[in-house]
Parts: structure tokens; C-alpha cells; sequence
């Protein structure tokens, strides 16, 4: 049973960003791993312009008799031609996310000695960390990650999670059922709106893998120089991003820009990943992304991932497949998906490209 412990393989130590940023003020000598200016040359749009807001979402419209089904083709839409979208009015109760905010800031900000007994291993990528490191030459991210996994529960790294601290973990718990509950509706509905077969969203991600991934981006005096995190769609069903301060940086590719994402109030940002692209034949997008740094202020944000069971299938769902659209993508059981990913550097889309089905003409 050693594969079931660890989905995900492992990823190199590297040393804690924050530390860094706190032991070295100026930044005068950055050190170079941290250093990626060609990043910034892409174009960014600065100018508000206000055609390229991600759409809005309206759960409690999407759910009421009403105005469901002009919700369910702005949601459609959404997921089509942005892959992004902002979800308000989603039922999560304000003081929990409220806790979620704060415990996990003093999460990470704990002492270095606490910490320690939480950070990656060489056997181990969840913790706190990177992810996606596979070599020691290879750039690293201004970004201190924690990951774990949270459900199902046998699947949980027996270290991590029970050890964490209370309140924290209590919290953590609450938040994991309510996110998958968020994660079983939207996905239904896109199920729905992709007119895919009555149950068959839900047969696909009933019962499935939940990781959570909190980032701490400290601030930089150089912000052109460094990443935040590198440009990349996610590899997994769908994300349920929680902005935990109002710092700017999420940016999103649309168009050959990089669009920024405004943190809405009271808002979650929702966003297609690689297997919801695969699941779909392709009618939805995951799309790249790429956080940058503020000269001043540290920023956090905790994105929950959710993606089908860790036994069962990735690819396009059968009952979208006919003569007319055959399938882009192959089958692939999602923990040798896991397997294939976690063995590489995270860069743009290239992930999902190989799973593309080659027809030639």
C-alpha cells in the first residue's frame, strides 16, 4: 500500500522563502535561483480596462427555479471562453472563511522551529515548501507553499494532518466538506450545461481527491525580477481559489495578455483545470495563470483543488463523444495522471498537451 501514502510523489527541499524575504530586507543579493525576469516582457494589461473582468457567477441564481438557466449559460460561457470566473452569494458562511483567513496567516507565521515539523521531505511534497521542484538548477518560485491533502480521509499523510494545530485544523476540516460540496454543485451544473448525461458529472468526481495549496508570497523590493508563481494551468478538476488579503497578483492569459484578476469581496475565483478540459472534450478551458509579487506587501491565498476519485478515469466523457466529436483526449487512469505530473516542472500547458490524441489528417 506504499503508492496509496503518497499521490503525488516528491519534490526537492528548498529553503523557506519567507525567512528570506525577513532576513534580508534590502535584497540587495537576491539569490540567483530566484531570478526570472523574462516573465515580465509579456505584455500586462495596466490600463482598467473593463471589458476583461472575469465573468461573475451568482450561485444563488444558478440554483433558483427562476433565473437558473440564464445563470447556466453565463456559467457556460464562463467556462468556454475564460476558464475563470468569480463566484458570489455561494453559501460558504462568512465567519468561516473569515477563520480560514486569519488561522492561516498565523499558520505562516508560526516560528521556524514549529514550522519545521510540517516541511517537505525528499519522501514527501505535502507540507510546507514548493512543489514542482525536480532539479537544483532549476528557477524556484517567491512563494512559500503548504500543501496537503485532505480528502478522502484514508488518503491523508498520517504526519500532517492530526499534528496540525487547533483551532487551524479543526477549521481545515469544516472548510474541506465545504468545499466539496461547492466543488459536487459546480461541477453538476457544468455537467449540465455541457449536456453531459444526468449523473455522470457526479459519478465522475463523487468521492474524490481534495488537495489545498496556501501560498505566501512575501513582498520584494524587485518585483520584475521574481515570480511569484510560474505561469501554468491547473493540472486537476476544478480550483476554488480564496484570495486571504486584498494584494493583487493573480494574473490570468487571455487573448496573448496578462489580465489581472481584482479580488471581489465576499468572492470566490473558480477556475477550470486540465481534467474538467479533458472531461469536457475540450469544450472547456483551463487556462494559464501566473501570480507576480508587490514591492510592499505580502500576499496570501489558498486555493482548494478537487478532482475525480484517486482509482478512477480521466478522459472525455463518453456521452460526449460521437461521430461528429471524436475524442481529443486519451483515457488515463488519474493516478498515473498524478504520477506523469508530479515528475515534472510545472510550465504552462505542456501537461495537458500530451494527453492531446494526435489525428492526422
Amino acid at each position: 500500500m506504499e503508492g496509496i501514502k503518497n499521490p503525488y510523489g516528491t519534490s526537492l527541499v528548498v529553503p523557506s522563502v519567507q525567512e528570506l524575504a525577513k532576513h534580508n530586507t534590502m535584497m540587495s543579493n537576491l539569490p540567483p535561483r530566484y531570478i526570472q525576469p523574462q516573465h515580465h516582457h509579456n505584455l500586462v494589461i495596466t490600463e482598467p480596462d473593463h471589458t476583461l473582468q472575469i465573468p461573475v457567477i451568482d450561485l444563488q441564481r444558478l440554483l433558483s427555479i427562476e433565473f437558473g438557466s440564464s445563470e447556466l449559460d453565463k456559467l457556460h460561457l464562463a467556462s468556454k471562453d475564460w476558464g475563470f470566473f468569480h463566484l458570489v452569494n455561494h453559501g460558504v458562511s462568512s465567519s468561516l472563511v473569515e477563520k480560514v483567513k486569519l488561522e492561516t496567516q498565523d499558520f505562516f507565521n508560526l516560528p521556524m522551529l514549529e514550522k519545521r515539523k510540517f516541511w517537505q521531505t525528499p519522501e514527501h511534497v505535502e507540507g510546507f515548501g514548493q512543489a514542482f521542484v525536480i532539479s537544483e538548477d532549476q528557477k524556484l518560485d517567491w512563494c512559500d507553499i503548504f500543501y496537503i491533502t485532505t480528502l478522502p480521509i484514508h488518503m491523508r499523510t498520517p504526519h500532517l494532518f492530526p499534528l496540525l494545530p487547533l483551532p487551524f485544523r479543526d477549521t481545515l476540516e469544516l472548510y474541506s466538506k465545504e468545499m466539496k460540496n461547492l466543488a459536487m454543485i459546480i461541477v453538476d451544473h457544468m455537467g449540465k450545461a455541457l449536456k453531459m448525461e444526468e449523473m455522470e458529472m457526479r459519478e465522475i468526481f463523487e468521492d474524490g481527491l481534495q488537495s489545498m495549496r496556501m501560498n505566501y508570497y512575501p513582498p520584494n523590493p524587485q518585483p520584475e525580477k521574481v515570480i511569484g508563481i510560474t505561469p501554468h494551468s491547473d493540472p486537476v478538476g476544478i480550483t476554488i481559489l480564496l484570495q486571504l488579503n486584498e494584494v493583487e497578483g493573480l494574473q490570468i492569459r487571455k487573448d496573448g495578455m496578462w489580465v489581472p484578476v481584482k479580488p471581489l469581496p465576499n468572492a470566490f475565483i473558480l477556475n477550470i483545470g486540465d481534467m474538467l478540459e479533458i472531461i469536457s472534450n475540450g469544450t472547456y478551458r483551463s487556462i494559464e495563470h501566473r501570480a507576480i509579487v508587490n514591492s510592499e506587501k505580502e500576499r496570501l491565498s489558498f486555493a482548494t483543488f478537487y478532482n475525480p476519485r484517486y482509482d478512477g478515469v480521466v478522459g472525455p466523457a463518453p456521452s460526449l463523444i460521437t461521430e461528429k466529436s471524436p475524442p481529443l483526449f486519451k483515457r488515463i487512469y488519474l493516478k498515473d495522471y498524478l504520477k506523469g505530473l508530479f515528475a515534472r516542472k510545472l510550465d504552462g500547458k505542456s501537461y495537458i498537451d500530451a494527453m492531446r490524441i494526435e489525428h492526422h489528417h
